[in-house]
């Protein structure tokens, strides 16, 4: 039995199936990602500082860039079964493919980086006053304010006083992931090799006094840190902060959407001209569904990468 109106179009709608299924489908998504969204504005305005400066950003711009160019080809591949040119079908269908291994490839290596970089906190103001002294050569509040800068992109006067505020960040000498203070413990672990960023000139401007010289004094330079004297220890990792646990979520689903999008494409790309040979026009149109669900995933990036990038 032929399943109805999978070329034809419906009286009722004027589409076929699968188009009026993938608009309900889009019309649930936008529904959830509008949901996700909101939550980032309550996480953002309900706190008292929010983080800035911590993604790359040359690295999202060239992701925004490959997202976009996979839809352009895409269309191209849609259009070139409308002119019965399978191969260039195949052409543009597999640079869209490969667009999108190449944007989870990048967005995995930019996870790793997060789940190697650490906040540390010390116990008391003793640990943490030496520790700067001896990372930075200085715990002057210029440093101090550099210091806070590395997460939050600007200086808080109020917590500058109180080093046991402040998270110093870097990252162990031997590049370890996903350490923290409770496997430190369960490990015995006395001490660490920790390599701390320097300090940060407060809103991009350059660095002058202390904090200049705390740049170069810090920069690629192991220090030893007791553990005992640590209150605080993890990767930048959705519990490290709110900032994290919304930028995991969502950058996290919407890379699913993408392996999901290549998985579909990689089937017709494998399989289509089977398809090809018997129902051209079906072929077609599930090419034109799987370029919708495409534009819809790169246009959720195009709003990703300014909120969690940029702002």
């Amino acid at each position: 039995m032929d399943i109805p109106y999978t070329s034809d179009l419906r009286e009722d709608t004027g589409l076929y199936n699968a188009k009026v299924g993938i608009w309900l489908f889009l019309a649930s998504e936008v529904m959830l990602f509008g949901a996700l969204f909101s939550s980032y504005v309550l996480l953002r305005v309900g706190s008292s500082f929010w983080p800035h400066g911590l993604l790359d950003i040359p690295i999202g711009t060239f992701n925004t860039a490959v997202l976009i160019t996979s839809s352009v080809t895409v269309v191209m591949a849609w259009a070139s079964l409308k002119m019965h040119q399978f191969g260039k079908f195949k052409l543009y269908l597999g640079i869209t493919i490969l667009c999108a291994l190449a944007f989870l490839g990048i967005k995995t290596k930019e996870y790793y980086s997060k789940f190697t970089h650490y906040g540390i906190r010390f116990k008391d103001d003793a640990a943490a006053t030496a520790f700067m002294k001896e990372a930075f050569g200085s715990d002057s509040a210029e440093v101090r304010g550099g210091v806070f800068a590395n997460t939050y992109g600007h200086v808080n006067e109020k917590l500058l006083p109180d080093p046991r505020q402040i998270f110093v960040t870097g990252h162990f000498a031997d590049g370890s992931a996903f350490m923290n203070l409770k496997k430190l413990n369960a490990k015995k672990v006395e001490t660490i090799q920790f390599i701390a960023d320097p300090p940060k000139p407060a809103h991009g401007h350059k660095a002058e006094g202390h904090a200049a010289e705390a740049g170069g004094h810090a920069e690629h330079k192991a220090l030893t840190i007791n553990v005992s004297d640590i209150s605080y220890l993890q990767p930048y990792v959705p519990r490290h902060m709110p900032y994290f646990a919304i930028y995991f979520t969502l950058t996290g689903l919407h890379a699913a959407h993408v392996f999901g999008g290549a998985l579909v494409m990689g089937y017709l790309f494998l399989f289509g001209h089977r398809m090809w040979k018997t129902e051209p026009e079906r072929l077609t149109n599930r090419i034109e569904v799987a370029g919708l669900f495409w534009h819809f995933v790169d246009l959720v990036w195009i709003f990703l990468f300014p909120v969690l990038y940029l702002l």
